[in-house]
């Protein structure tokens, strides 16, 4: 019988499964889908950052571990790149921009022009920020799967959890479409999916689904060099010659398409060079927004059951996968997730 049993191959339960693994834990990883990453994890635009961006509640004594997390993981795993490509942002007007934090750097027209040399007119200033960077989700994701897996994790894919087995108040393992999975300890990561298995127990999760539409691009290699950030889209390169382009969300079949092709020919017309790009499709997928920041811990008294919910998953991953790792086989709290606990009641 595995140890601990993590619900949710997205990038957390995987960070999870992977850390726990490395350390010798038995762990058996559990994903609903085929593979890894084909929820919300795959419609991830993956900007990577301590710099911008909302941190709330105990996001907040994370982000200082965020670069170095992924720079370790990159070294631990041969196969995973992180495109340090730096982001250019900018509001409608100068005077809207905001005022440039720790590692950030106003800066012209001229030095844009440099960063961005297809960009066809670009603004009068941007926030410069050198440090941010990006990654493939989905490859990164199914690196950390392959890579637990050789440190001999178990991993099951099309095995939905359905419930958390529960006999006088103890819990025994997961009920999945596949039967039962026992484990001591289950960690659920499975997003929006995680306050339904959590119904059982005296714990409030406060976890809203966000929509978010990504569309992908198939453009020149090379066309945008850094991630962009403008008032009215936002595009990055993921792979050589594969763009990912934030579509403004809207309900409604008809109205979203328009909006991926607005966004698509505002993109194209920003860039010269951009005749041979194409729209492959978009795809929306359901955030797990908690209320007031990560939730990350046990969700019962005799920690059997933990929790690990948080946006920007992508962004936290390397570092939450971790520190779950060392208090799962220390015992010890981390005092990193201090401000992240589930709230009892």
């Amino acid at each position: 019988m595995p140890a601990v049993v993590v619900v949710g191959a997205g990038m957390v339960g995987s960070s999870v499964a992977y850390h726990l693994a490395r350390r010798g834990v038995p762990v058996a990883l559990l994903e609903q889908g085929p593979a890894a990453a084909t929820g919300v994890t795959g419609d991830s635009f993956a900007w990577i950052g301590g710099s911008r961006g909302d941190w709330p509640g105990g996001a907040q004594d994370l982000r200082e571990y965020v670069l170095a997390d992924y720079q370790r993981l990159e070294a631990e795993l041969p196969h995973v790149t992180v495109r340090r490509t730096g982001s250019l942002s900018w509001a409608d007007t100068p005077g809207d921009d905001s005022r440039p934090g720790p590692g950030q750097f106003r800066i012209g027209r001229s030095d844009i022009a440099a960063l961005e040399p297809n960009l066809r007119h670009p603004p009068d200033q941007a926030i410069h920020t050198p440090s941010d960077a990006g990654v493939d989700p989905t490859a990164l994701t199914r690196a950390l799967v392959a890579a637990a897996g050789g440190h001999g994790a178990t991993v099951l894919h099309e095995t939905a959890a359905t419930s958390l087995q529960v006999t006088n108040g103890h819990f025994q393992g997961v009920l999945t479409s596949t039967g039962l999975h026992a484990a001591t300890t289950v960690v659920l990561t499975a997003g929006t999916n995680v306050p339904g298995l959590c119904e059982p127990l005296s714990v409030d999760l406060a976890i809203a689904a966000s929509p978010a539409t990504l569309a992908r691009v198939t453009a020149p290699a090379g066309l945008v060099k850094t991630i962009v950030a403008r008032p009215d889209f936002e595009v990055r390169e993921v792979r050589d010659g594969d763009l990912l382009l934030v579509v403004p969300h809207v309900e409604g079949t008809a109205a979203l398409e328009r909006s991926a092709q607005d966004a698509f020919q505002r993109m194209k017309a920003a860039f010269q060079g951009s005749d041979q790009c194409r729209l492959r499709g978009y795809r929306t997928g359901k955030r797990p927004m908690p209320a007031h920041g990560p939730v990350i811990g046990y969700a019962t008294h005799d920690r059997s059951v933990y929790v690990a919910v948080m946006h920007s998953a992508i962004t936290l991953a390397p570092t939450v996968g971790r520190l779950i790792a060392d208090e799962l086989v220390t015992g010890r709290p981390a005092s990193e997730l201090q401000r992240c606990r589930p709230l009892a009641h």
